[in-house]
């Protein structure tokens, strides 16, 4: 009896500390035995026992050892980058030779052949683009991987070194640690050794004196008492290293007098958080019959009327390639866009002190964006149901590894609506029709140090596409011997934004240019700027004294196309095929929605902005050219600038009814403000490539409306559990 009534007490006080627990984090009571049972009450839970689950699974981990390549533009395989791995260390230019392998990704076949190709055919032949160094000099090679045979190309035309590899910024943050000088400072101001965290900083160009060697700045961080090191800045404190040798040339302090900041309140992560604040209840889009797109042979992609290669990258994160969109009215597949991808990030940040002014980073061309792609973390970068791809990249040695998880694929319904309309009651119809929007996502996230960006490629039934960028993760901050503004002379310029006590927020920029290979109906395309300008009435001829109208100008050459954005001087910006008329004559086309979006206001002659001149225009077209997919150049590393979509664009070659490539810049100013201390909430901004005259009418009037019938239901838990 003494154990039954001790296991009685024990329920008993169970049962309170859950009615306690619930109570504190403002949740509802968990559900009871009959409300489990009837799925038609009001207050319905789902629980894991009584979810609907899809009846296939598609997240699944994968060795990548059986991949083999179905598409012309499928990546390298694990078994093609040890092909590689094998016929590199066997030529002559890295034989008994210490070398590094910089970039290894698939070299395209020919944008015709690719066009060309049908399911069943055969695969053009499959080639391996590599970039590597060895003494000193850097190397672009293009692999046979059926010959073994290896061309090389010429490379000395232009300034700037390859992307980092990860090994590169790996070891140079423990470089300065062979200093005793370096090490001394660190503990004269106060950071014990162990405690010491540094990240590999991009040093830009200034000058002849950073030419000849590759150069990297180091700075370093306490991560005492928190994870969120970033926060924690050893102030003034850089070191510069040369990438190559990891020698370290010169170490600067110039912030002796400026403390470190505490770890108080810094940390983000949920394992030390005090308390929670459960402010919605859980949420999840069901799906009982399973999601409604198909990955098919690894990388193509099936939804709705969509179909889309999808693959990883190394320097893009991500690359979306032969977009078509099956037309509702004729079921003809038809080309809306052979291949788009980030091209460059430009982050510049606004304080030119000797610490800060080399901090104008290029995220893609100088630290690999896809590099910096972590592992997305199910039912919180995605939701359930989602497919997850990885990426398979190249060692510095060749050596294959698998970045798992890196992008992710999942429909998304948010409660938006898709189209509407309901009838006036004056009209004498009962008419109330909606159909709900629901949306294909691809999407990756890079974690690029302290910065998380988040990219979403939004595929829409109607044919539209959103490419939309989130910014998350930290602030890269400034120490500072304040601890409240009224320390601050009126007239000191603290370049940003006390955000804690000895913590500054400094000012930045964020650019992030997209290339978008528009075919549209075709490759042959051309650019028309659709103008609305204001026009006045002649007197008497109508009670209004004004009006717009639309005007239409075809860019002749590339000249004509480099767009500023101006809110009081507004235009459409299509891509037509002239040679493609809808029904009632107007050319097919899409079009460019900038949404909010921000202009670069560096001067010109500034050399961050020389480097980053592919933001001098909002929108740039420019001829299709297979090599040039990398707005701040192949080389971007300490380059000058002479390699760049601006000097491309002043060849001002013709782009009317060509294979043209449509270039957009998204922006953002960012003032940082306490919000954003510790961690961002996430902040986003997006365009739109919209359908304009592709459709002869709404290519989503067909679609039926909900009904509860469809929609998911919970089983009761009895006969989930039967």
């Amino acid at each position: 009896m003494e154990g039954k009534n001790l296991l009685r007490y024990l329920f008993f006080l169970s049962a309170i500390v859950l009615l306690l627990f619930f109570t504190l984090l403002n949740l509802p009571s968990p559900p009871s035995k009959a409300e489990l049972l009837d799925c038609t009450t009001s207050s319905l839970w789902c629980t894991p026992k009584n979810r609907i689950q899809s009846k296939n699974p598609i997240t699944k981990p994968n060795s990548h050892t059986a991949d083999v390549p179905h598409h012309p533009l499928d990546p390298l395989t694990l078994t093609e980058f040890n092909r590689v791995k094998k016929i590199i260390q066997s030529h002559e230019l890295f034989k008994n030779s210490v070398y590094a392998l910089h970039s290894v990704v698939l070299e395209e076949p020919e944008k015709k052949a690719a066009l060309n190709w049908k399911k069943g055919d055969p695969l053009p032949a499959r080639k391996a683009s590599v970039i590597a160094r060895a003494r000193r000099v850097s190397h672009v090679l293009t692999v046979d991987l059926s010959t073994g045979e290896v061309s090389q190309h010429e490379t000395n035309q232009y300034s700037g070194y390859p992307t980092m590899t990860v090994e590169d910024m790996n070891s140079v943050i423990w470089a300065p640690l062979a200093s005793a000088d370096f090490n001394r400072t660190v503990i004269e101001r106060g950071v014990d050794l162990i405690d010491l965290s540094c990240l590999p900083i991009s040093t830009g160009w200034f000058g002849k004196a950073e030419e000849s060697r590759r150069l990297i700045k180091v700075q370093c961080y306490s991560m005492k008492d928190t994870a969120n090191f970033y926060m924690r800045p050893i102030e003034g404190l850089t070191v510069i290293v040369d990438l190559d040798t990891k020698e370290v040339l010169k170490i600067t302090d110039n912030g002796k007098n400026i403390p470190i900041p505490k770890a108080n309140n810094t940390d983000y992560r949920s394992s030390v958080q005090n308390s929670y604040q459960r402010l919605v209840n859980p949420i999840s889009i069901e799906q009982p019959n399973g999601p409604s797109f198909t990955v098919e042979d690894d990388h193509l992609v099936k939804w709705a009327n969509w179909e889309f290669h999808l693959k990883p990258d190394a320097r893009a994160g991500a690359i979306i390639s032969r977009v078509m969109f099956r037309d509702p009215s004729s079921g003809e597949m038809r080309s809306v866009m052979y291949q788009g991808h980030t091209s460059e990030l430009f982050v510049p940040y606004m304080d030119p002190s000797d610490a800060w002014y080399f901090k104008t980073y290029m995220d893609a061309g100088e630290y690999g964006f896809g590099l910096q792609a972590m592992p997305l973390d199910p039912l919180n970068d995605c939701p359930r149901n989602a497919y997850y791809m990885d990426g398979v990249f190249a060692a510095a040695d060749g050596t294959p590894y698998i970045r798992s998880n890196m992008i992710c694929v999942f429909e998304s319904y948010a409660g938006d609506i898709g189209w509407r309309h309901s009838e006036s009651p004056i009209t004498g119809m009962e008419i109330r029709e909606a159909r709900p929007k629901v949306t294909l996502v691809v999407r990756m996230a890079a974690s690029v140090a302290n910065y998380d960006y988040i990219v979403d490629w939004e595929f829409q039934t109607d044919g539209l596409v959103r490419i939309k960028v989130g910014l998350s993760g930290i602030l890269m901050v400034k120490g500072t011997p304040y601890v409240n503004m009224n320390q601050v002379n009126e007239q000191e310029n603290l370049h940003g934004t006390l955000l804690s006590e000895n913590v500054i927020g400094v000012i930045h920029d964020h650019y992030i240019t997209f290339y978008l290979d528009m075919d549209v109906d075709g490759s042959d395309n051309s650019f028309v700027n659709v103008h609305l300008q204001r026009e006045h009435t002649s007197p008497g001829e109508s009670p209004r004294m004004s009006y717009l109208k639309a005007v239409r100008k075809v860019a002749k050459t590339e000249k004509d196309a480099k767009i500023k954005l101006k809110l009081y001087d507004p235009s459409e910006f299509h891509v037509v095929n002239p040679s493609k008329k809808t029904r009632v004559g107007n050319p097919v086309g899409y079009k460019l929605v900038p949404g909010g979006t921000a202009a670069n206001l560096l001067d010109l002659n500034d050399p961050p902005q020389k480097r980053g001149a592919f933001t001098n225009n909002q929108i740039w077209v420019t001829p299709y050219n297979k090599s040039e997919k990398w707005a701040g150049g192949l080389f971007v590393y300490q380059s000058h600038g002479d390699d760049t979509l601006k000097v491309w664009s002043q060849r001002d070659e013709p782009v009317e009814n060509k294979d043209i490539v449509l270039w957009y810049t998204l922006g953002f100013h960012h003032i940082p403000c306490q919000e954003d201390f510790p961690i961002m909430p996430t902040v986003t901004s997006s365009f739109d490539l919209k359908p304009v005259n592709f459709f002869e009418s709404n290519p989503i009037l067909g679609i039926p409306p909900n009904v509860e019938k469809d929609l998911p239901i919970c089983k009761a838990a009895a006969a989930a559990s039967a």
